[in-house]
């Protein structure tokens, strides 16, 4: 038996092979956990439907998390398929990709600001707000974060603030769903080479960077993202939450890195 066994989890964000999400939920089957997922738009559902079957799911359902509207609608289909839930994963980050490049003042506008924040955050407490009543306790919550989150990071621009503000919310809805037994945690990965990354301008140049100075001296993967996911949504980590767990191969304890000789 798996980690997971017995557990019920939706996986919000797998766009293709190379997600994170995509990492996530293969963990997730080995472990035995029984899934459900949402897509985009139209453009996704078949992809994603053929990921749900190899993963012997039928349970795909339409979801754009900037509307209230669609993942209400989500957790009342999803209801009549499961009376609760166990495990809600969010992978869903997005940003104009004109914000994504150059000096962070002159690219940064208003609208541009308001979206990252609506797509990249808000969206995280929406989705608990929508399934808090199929929740119980021992229930977990998990998002992923980047370390452009609290470092200046060249290009990643107005992300890093959306990111900053998810990883409160996660400290946050910790606290508030705590009296209730339910966990919050997130995942901070280094750079993966994804759909969603590739919008940032000069990301291979990043990739070779951190796989320079890490410690490990190289990047991760997204099964090892998976295989964080797969801990902290399992009871053996029943005492942990409000925590940003770092899957980076140690790049977020460098500093200068090491000096060439």
């Amino acid at each position: 038996m798996g980690i997971l066994s017995g557990k019920k989890a939706l996986i919000v964000g797998v766009a293709s092979k190379h997600s994170i999400a995509y990492g996530i939920a293969e963990a997730f089957a080995r472990e035995g956990a029984e899934m459900a997922f949402t897509y985009q738009n139209e453009k996704l559902q078949s992809r994603v439907e053929k990921f749900a079957e190899q993963w012997g799911s039928k349970l795909t359902f339409p979801c754009d998390v900037a509307s209230d509207e669609q993942i209400d609608q989500v957790f009342e289909q999803l209801g009549k398929h499961w009376d609760n839930i166990d495990i809600i994963i969010h992978a869903v980050g997005y940003a104009p990709a004109h914000e994504l490049d150059g000096n962070y003042v002159d690219v940064t506008t208003r609208d541009g600001f308001r979206i990252a924040h609506d797509i990249s955050s808000y969206s995280f407490v929406a989705l608990a707000k929508g399934a808090r009543k199929m929740m119980h306790e021992g229930s977990s919550l998990l998002t992923l974060s980047y370390l452009g989150a609290e470092r200046v990071l060249q290009n990643y621009n107005v992300m890093g603030l959306a990111k900053a503000s998810l990883e409160a919310n996660v400290r946050y809805m910790a606290a508030s769903l705590g009296k209730e037994g339910i966990r919050v945690n997130g995942i901070s990965a280094g750079p993966i080479k994804t759909l969603a990354a590739s919008g940032i301008k000069s990301f291979r140049r990043m990739l070779a960077e951190n796989a320079k100075r890490a410690p490990l001296r190289r990047n991760v993967t997204t099964a090892e993202v998976g295989n964080a996911a797969a801990f902290l949504s399992s009871d053996m980590a029943s005492g942990i939450t409000g925590e940003i767990m770092y899957v980076d191969a140690g790049f977020n304890i460098t500093g200068m890195g090491e000096l060439e000789e």
